[in-house]
């Protein structure tokens, strides 16, 4: 008997599995949210945890305003409040000049006005990316159609209603004070965009999201993403050789994904490997254009985090990053390992500077991915040792 309700719970499970309609959403493995219901239709308690807080997280979001770019009382160098605008969070008053200008960089010093929502949109794309996914992902996982009905409000009010949408260019984005209007930079600040975009087609079964709405969003995304790829800053930011040439494939392939230009994306995650992974991981695992920085530890573990996100989406692209090794022994595996002393719980001292808390909590996304496409015990042994995993979020997208 005690052999059993363990076969015959995951009797139950495969079946709800295979009658369940996998949802188009590429930021999770291929199957993972199919997967993590039918663990939860059996009584998961830890999911159940992980779902609660989904749930709550989804509540404070419908009770929250829809952002807009047009709710900034500053007007970007275009006179268009509809142009996303955003100052580059780096870059202080010169002290040396009356006006302050030119702004001076303090690299890993986050100037306040670059967080003011009054002048920037940055705020704003990212309670919008949050909330639309919290939404959608609360929808899917519970029925409820009220959380689609506000994830939907969420993307018409940011991408369709013409008094409140955003221009689907950032030529204003992560502007320098007294030397330039935007650059490609601020195009790192748009990977809400696509995480949106994405989180959308978990609504495809709801009337709070029709077809109507979903073809206009797509022709938004579609003028985005060519602007993403032809425009100047557009390259510059793919030719980045650090994290934000990384975070731009990231956002590039996930919106190629959500468009269906599946050749588009697969090219781009071919060229990941020598682009990405080959040029930024040593051998030995360290990531040498991040370790430069005030902020090394974060820095590594954010590129770490696009490289794995990337990898994600490759599975749906039929690209494999997570076994690419170079000739040398670059690896996304090399990176992941040597950081994991860095946030083991107690973490082992990291050697160079941090200027800010570590937060090594962050790596546990990163190390549950690296179960599932490694195997072995090493990874769960250090999430388990942080308060409170289970009610992760992650327990939910990329289920054991």
């Amino acid at each position: 008997m005690n052999c059993f309700v363990p076969l015959l719970a995951l009797f139950v499970i495969s079946v709800a599995i295979a009658a369940e309609p996998t949802p188009r959403y590429f930021s999770a493995k291929p199957g993972s949210l199919a997967k993590a219901k039918a663990q939860l239709s059996v009584g998961d308690k830890n999911l159940a945890k992980a779902l609660r807080k989904i749930v709550t997280d989804a509540d404070k979001a419908l009770a929250e305003a829809p952002p807009s770019v047009t709710n900034k009382e500053k007007l970007p160098p275009s006179g268009d409040k509809h142009d996303y605008m955003s100052i580059a969070p780096y870059f202080w008053p010169n002290p040396e000049t009356k006006d302050g200008l030119p702004y001076v960089r303090h690299d890993g010093k986050v100037n306040p006005e670059s967080r003011d929502p009054k002048a920037n949109d940055s705020p704003a794309i990212k309670i919008m990316g949050d909330n639309v996914e919290t939404l959608a992902l609360a929808y899917y996982f519970t029925g409820n159609e009220t959380y689609a009905q506000g994830a939907a409000k969420v993307a018409r009010v940011w991408f369709l209603d013409p008094a409140t949408r955003m221009n689907p260019h950032l030529k204003c984005a992560q502007a320098i004070m007294g030397v330039n209007d935007g650059r490609g930079t601020g195009i790192l600040e748009a990977l809400h965009i696509s995480v949106a975009a994405d989180a959308l087609g978990l609504l495809a079964e709801s009337k709070a999201w029709p077809p109507d709405d979903q073809k206009a969003l797509i022709e938004w995304l579609r003028t985005y993403h060519d602007w993403l790829l032809k425009s100047d800053p557009g390259k510059d930011e793919h030719n980045a050789k650090n994290n934000h040439g990384t975070f731009f494939d990231v956002q590039a392939v996930r919106i190629a994904l959500v468009l269906g230009r599946n050749d588009s994306a697969k090219r781009m995650l071919e060229e990941a490997k020598q682009r990405r992974i080959a040029v930024q991981i040593e051998p030995d695992g360290k990531q040498p254009l991040e370790l430069g920085r005030t902020t090394s530890f974060s820095y590594s573990r954010f590129n770490l985090f696009a490289l794995t996100e990337l990898a994600t989406l490759g599975e749906h692209a039929g690209v494999d990053l997570w076994h690419f090794t170079a000739e040398d022994g670059r690896s996304i595996r090399k990176a992941i390992d040597f950081m994991l002393p860095y946030a083991d719980v107690p973490p082992k001292p990291w050697p160079l500077q941090q200027i800010k808390d570590k937060h090594e909590s962050e790596f546990m996304p990163i190390f549950r991915l690296a179960t599932l496409a490694y195997g072995g015990d090493a990874y769960e042994a250090v999430i388990a040792k942080y308060e409170d995993s289970s009610s992760k979020r992650f327990q939910l997208l990329m289920p054991q």
